[in-house]
């Protein structure tokens, strides 16, 4: 049962969705701490989630670039949720040593500061940039990634370290939806491929995943979800079916289809039915092991998990639907 839980970046959409999460699921949580560096949203956050309706909530301003401070907000803290992150991939080619301060130093700050406050679980965020990276940010992610696993042994066991992994949330800020709703009146999209074809996760099954995790890891998986996929054609003409399309080439760095398992990872890959674990080692007995304790299943197939090549894709007719509740 969690008692008292942290989460670093927790102003943003996954904060603001995990903690309402939360907060409906565990009436008598002792201690839930928003823990982030932007003081407005902070004060924004407050007004919804009050203190006086919510006596558990805490605010903390602080930076995971400062471990210290980390250290201090995680006193009597069970479990950790690390969602703070630099994400803009142009902007990370421009100012690489702040994503490097922020996603790799900041990340080994979380883990350090975990130890030593004797949290019981650590899950930090992932992106499916972080699977064979083509970006600065997708490498610091997977640095990331590479650390929170590593933590287990790091740890001594002491703290359960693992990761979830999922792609852009559906609607989400300085994703391609809110850009074809504000584009849609000119009556032209602009197309970056019409090849191009995305994940589809919402922000709640995303906050719904790392709660699961929560419960359910055992340390040192990578946890991705199964999700459908959709061709951003498709998505332009739920949104826009009368407007022209004008194709303006992917951005430095983009891909135009989404990977959250290589082939590589594969080998250390199980199903577990609604996601599948990366685990650590592609060794034969741990992975045995492992199956027996998670009822999970071997990867009957060794192929990339892409939003190309998947199996299951939304029609425009699921897209539009997905579209009304996103407006709502």
């Amino acid at each position: 049962m969690i008692k008292s839980i942290l989460i670093t970046g927790g102003t943003g959409s996954f904060g603001n969705e995990f903690v309402k999460l939360i907060l409906s699921r565990f009436k008598n949580i002792k201690r839930l701490i928003i823990f982030s560096r932007d003081e407005q949203k902070q004060f924004n956050m407050s007004q919804k989630f009050t203190g006086k309706k919510y006596p558990a909530i805490r605010f903390f301003i602080g930076d995971v670039r400062n471990r210290d401070r980390l250290r201090r907000a995680l006193d009597g803290i069970d479990c950790v949720v690390h969602a703070a992150a630099l994400k803009h991939v142009p902007a990370g080619e421009y100012n690489p040593i702040e994503f490097i301060q922020t996603n790799i130093i900041g990340a080994q700050n979380i883990i350090e500061a975990s130890i030593d406050a004797k949290v019981k679980q650590v899950v930090a965020l992932s992106t499916d940039k972080a699977a064979a990276p083509i970006n600065l940010y997708g490498a610091t992610k997977l640095c990331s990634d590479r650390l929170f696993i590593s933590a287990n042994n790091y740890s001594g066991n002491a703290v359960k370290f693992s990761v979830v992994r999922y792609g852009n949330v559906f609607g989400s800020r300085g994703s391609v939806v809110p850009l074809f709703l504000s584009k849609k009146s000119s009556g032209t999209l602009p197309i970056t491929n019409k090849e191009m074809t995305r994940f589809n996760v919402s922000l709640k099954d995303g906050a719904e995943m790392v709660l699961w995790a929560l419960k359910n890891s055992k340390g040192g998986e990578i946890f991705v979800p199964k999700l459908y996929s959709y061709n951003i054609l498709d998505l332009a003409k739920a949104i826009g079916p009368y407007c022209k399309y004008k194709v303006v080439g992917i951005r430095p760095g983009e891909k135009i289809h989404e990977e959250l398992i290589t082939k590589s990872d594969c080998y250390s890959t199980v199903d577990l039915g609604k996601y599948y674990a990366i685990l650590p080692i592609s060794d034969d007995q741990y992975i045995r092991k492992y199956l027996k304790n998670s009822k999970g299943k071997k990867l009957k197939k060794i192929e990339s998990y892409n939003s190309k090549d998947n199996k299951k894709f939304l029609s425009i007719s699921d897209i539009k639907k997905l579209l009304k509740v996103y407006l709502n």
